[in-house]
């Protein structure tokens, strides 16, 4: 049998492109431990490197240190399955990139006197962006839960947004904000200024949502779910502390 090939701690770092600093705190974090040698020196194995890997490919992802370590050792974590989310990942950012390099390649042709260009190109890319932002973080959820149907009319309602459609989406938003803080302020989910933010939500979700779909009761689900999932409520309560069970309080009011 084949000795197994072992690392040194520079070994690696130059092999996988981390620091050794790096390296040494994935160690003290129990993220990729090290084996130690007789000397007390780290040496890395093949499973070292093939988490190192993974510990890597997440961290492309932009998640922290802590969920890394949450995903890795979960007994039911398959390496293969997260390598194939890798792939859809790099493969969504890639179509990504080249969206942008296509908008600025036309736009400096049009700049230089050449094709002339649409206000509606202008923007196919960052609206393509917000498509794939979304569907990354809550694309299987909503799928699962209105089907893929729904799903997939609400990413061409927005592809086919102009520019000026876009930007009122932004307008109401930023006015439902408003008017929640000055409900909030009156302590009253029941007052003109709530009644408002919860219809200037209505108004926002309809510039999403599927023509025809929009209802009360899914309004106000919608509402009870962002209380539930933090990634929602962290979004809210940036708003104000306490904005996210405001809310829901708000649309129930409104949808009753």
């Amino acid at each position: 049998m084949t000795k197994e090939r072992t690392y040194a701690v520079h070994e690696l770092a130059e092999l996988s492109g981390c620091t050794v600093r790096a390296l040494h705190h994935y160690d003290e974090l129990g993220l990729v431990r090290a084996q130690r040698a007789a000397n007390g020196y780290r040496r890395y194995g093949q499973a070292e490197v093939d988490r190192l890997q993974q510990v890597l490919l997440y961290r492309e992802a932009d998640l922290p240190l802590a969920d890394i370590a949450r995903l890795l050792d979960d007994p039911s974590f398959n390496a293969r399955d997260a390598l194939a989310g890798h792939l859809r990942e790099l493969r969504r950012r890639a179509q990504r990139l080249e969206s942008l390099i296509a908008s600025v390649e036309k736009t400096l042709a049009h700049v230089e006197g050449g094709a002339a260009m649409e206000d509606r190109e202008k923007f196919e890319a960052f609206k393509k962006g917000l498509v794939d932002e979304n569907e990354k973080k809550y694309g299987a959820e909503v799928r699962e839960r209105w089907g893929d149907a729904a799903a997939d009319a609400s990413n061409a309602k927005v592809m086919g947004m102009s520019e000026d459609q876009y930007a009122r989406t932004q307008e109401l938003e930023e006015q439902m904000r408003e008017a929640l803080l000055a409900a909030m302020a009156k302590g009253n989910p029941s007052c003109e200024h709530a009644w408002r933010a919860a219809d200037l939500h209505r108004q926002w979700l309809c510039k999403f949502w599927a023509d025809g779909t929009y209802s009360k009761e899914a309004h106000a689900a919608l509402a009870e779910g962002y209380v539930a999932d933090e990634r929602f409520k962290s979004y809210y309560e940036a708003i104000a502390p306490g904005a996210t069970e405001f809310l829901r309080d708000t649309i129930k009011a409104y949808c009753a």
